[in-house]
């Protein structure tokens, strides 16, 4: 009661004395510092597990550990089953489906669970990363800020933004690349309504970085090389290179998925994850946890060190075999990811996006300098614009990807190959690939946010909120009479569901079909409501038809109203009118 008083008083203070936009930008900075402090917590949460693992005995035996991964699935699964009693979600399209049909709503769960479940996952060794989780955090804690002081569902959505974008900038300390991932990957409007607060959070979640992690960044690397006109054909190259892996990465994401769909239980599902997941480390060791360390010695020129202990140590004079086992990790590292999130792991994509590019740019970069044409290319700069390229396909994120590794590198001499390299490898993707793994299945379900203002309207309006059911309901055995006496005269409505017995829709009958035998009183026993009745145009199905499917059936039908199915019955009828009028209205206030 105390804290619910309080808050009620902030409240009367909030409308009293602060504007809504200023309201708005404090709630920003809250969010920023917030975000921050979520993802310092899931680092330093995991960064604490790897730690207590590397000082125990057992993880200093080098042939055992790959068994690491299996604990860290086996401690989440125990967690979702008997502690949270829910299942683990995908962070980014479990905000996105919010966003589109929860009215932006999170559950207060959803702030400490992947704070639990990710580092658990990632500090065991599971090849996953830690920002979707810290996003999907991040996310919680404004939504339920947002519920807490009243906001609308506008409101709630840009400050969801802002913590996807202030959790991306403490993590990378780029505050650019997070306000338009923000802005690409939630479809948020760039307007300076939405800038500014965007920016604020940004900015906010850096310095809170900065206050706990000092000024250490993920990836110390200063540009040595810049662009020379010469190096275009092979950043081309390195664009079809990144578009290919990232359909690559896409198919075979949907393919491991499919591949565990056969197995009935999750202890199955952990079990074969498990030790596929040991056997690739076994191989592969640096598919090993985020990789962050794997990027970190490419960029300083170390492969040796960042292939790590492998089978294959023998034969590393051979710059060909460390450029096989580097395109192993391109390949095997989308299948690491895959497999450990099938096996009900937690994590995110876009770090492992990152280790699969870094390694793929540095192979291409190798191949150039190796091939014995005489050309010479700086592999710590393909090793950079090999993520870009990656991020741009895999998350369709173009702007994004060129900003955040700019920012990495703390200018823009790399701005040009950037640009080349991600609009090459965005385009092939795009054209190849519709929806990215974050939006294939909102997409096919009709719950997905786009930049396309139409699209977006009739995805946040809701069936239930244009449904009539006020109408007088017929049988088809009434007669004429009974029609008259018991539906029209007692009727505001000119249209008249006709249901059998078992409550399904068998026809309608509308005013205009009786009204030249309405007074002919001859009629009335000797026919039937079967007589006029017709079928509808068309259906609409409760269960199955999206609102987009809805316009398009009164678009194709020219009707005026259509009824609405539920369950195999009839439900009620969607009226054009009510319709369109909901629409204009939720229009108006997405875009005001």
């Amino acid at each position: 009661m105390p804290t619910q008083n309080v808050i009620k008083r902030l409240l009367i203070l909030r409308y009293k004395y602060i504007s809504q936009k200023n309201f708005v930008f404090l709630l920003a900075i809250l969010i920023g510092l917030l975000s921050g402090l979520v993802s310092v917590t899931i680092k330093n949460i995991t960064y604490g597990i790897e730690w207590l693992l590397e000082k125990s005995i057992i993880v200093s035996q080098n042939s055992i550990y790959f068994i690491l991964p299996v604990i860290g699935l086996w401690l989440v699964y125990l967690f979702a089953k008997y502690v949270s009693k829910r299942p683990v979600e995908h962070a980014i399209p479990s905000i996105l489906f919010s966003l589109s049909k929860k009215n932006g709503l999170l559950k207060r769960s959803k702030i400490y669970l992947p704070l639990i479940t990710a580092p658990l996952t990632a500090g065991f060794g599971g090849s996953v990363g830690l920002l979707g989780p810290a996003i999907a955090s991040a996310s919680a804690v404004s939504s339920n800020i947002g519920q807490l002081f009243h906001v609308d569902r506008k409101t709630r959505t840009l400050l969801i933004g802002c913590a996807a974008a202030g959790a991306i900038a403490s993590i990378f300390q780029s505050p650019i690349a997070a306000i338009i991932f923000a802005v690409e990957v939630f479809s948020l409007d760039l307007t300076f309504a939405s800038l500014l607060p965007l920016l604020i959070a940004s900015v906010s979640s850096v310095l809170t970085s900065y206050f706990f992690l000092g000024n250490g960044v993920l990836f110390n690397y200063n540009v040595a090389t810049t662009f020379a006109l010469r190096d275009t054909l092979f950043f081309i190259i390195l664009g079809i290179g990144t578009g290919i892996a990232s359909i690559y990465f896409s198919k075979i994401y949907f393919a491991v998925y499919k591949f565990f769909e056969r197995f009935k239980t999750n202890g199955q599902k952990l079990i074969v994850g498990g030790l596929a997941i040991g056997v690739m480390l076994y191989f592969i060791p640096p598919l090993y946890g985020e990789g962050f360390g794997f990027i970190n010695d490419l960029l300083d020129g170390n492969h040796l060190h960042a292939l790590g202990k492998t089978p294959f140590d023998d034969y590393l004079d051979n710059i060909w075999v460390v450029i096989a086992l580097l395109i192993g990790i391109t390949i095997f590292k989308a299948v690491a990811m895959t497999t450990t999130f099938a096996a009900g792991g937690a994590g995110g994509i876009i770090i492992p996006t990152m280790v699969m590019g870094s390694a793929l740019g540095n192979v291409v970069a190798k191949i150039i300098n190796n091939i014995g044409f005489g050309f010479q290319v700086s592999e710590s700069n393909f090793t950079l614009i090999g993520m870009a390229g990656l991020i741009a396909g895999v998350l369709h994120a173009p702007l994004t990807a060129i900003f955040l590794i700019a920012e990495i590198t703390g200018g823009y001499q790399l701005f040009v190959p950037l640009m080349i390299t991600v609009s090459m490898s965005f385009i092939i993707t795009k054209n190849a690939v519709d929806h990215t793994i974050y939006t294939k299945e909102l997409a096919e379900k009709g719950a997905l946010l786009t930049h396309n203002k139409d699209q977006s309207v009739l995805t946040l309006m809701k069936l239930d909120s244009v449904i009539e059911q006020d109408f007088t309901v017929l049988n088809p055995e009434m007669s004429l009479g009974e029609m008259l006496h018991q539906g029209v005269a007692k009727s505001s409505r000119n249209l008249f569901p006709v249901v059998d017995d078992n409550q399904y829709l068998v026809g309608v009958i509308l005013l205009d079909d009786i009204r030249t035998v309405m007074f002919d009183q001859s009629l009335y026993e000797t026919t039937s409501v079967e007589t006029f009745m017709h079928n509808p145009p068309d259906y609409i199905y409760y269960e199955s038809d999206s609102m987009k499917d809805v316009m398009r059936k009164f678009q194709d039908s020219s009707a005026w109203n259509l009824p609405v199915i539920k369950g195999g019955s009839y439900y009620g009828f969607v009226s054009k009118s009510k319709l369109l009028t909901a629409y204009r209205r939720e229009l108006i206030n997405f875009t005001s």
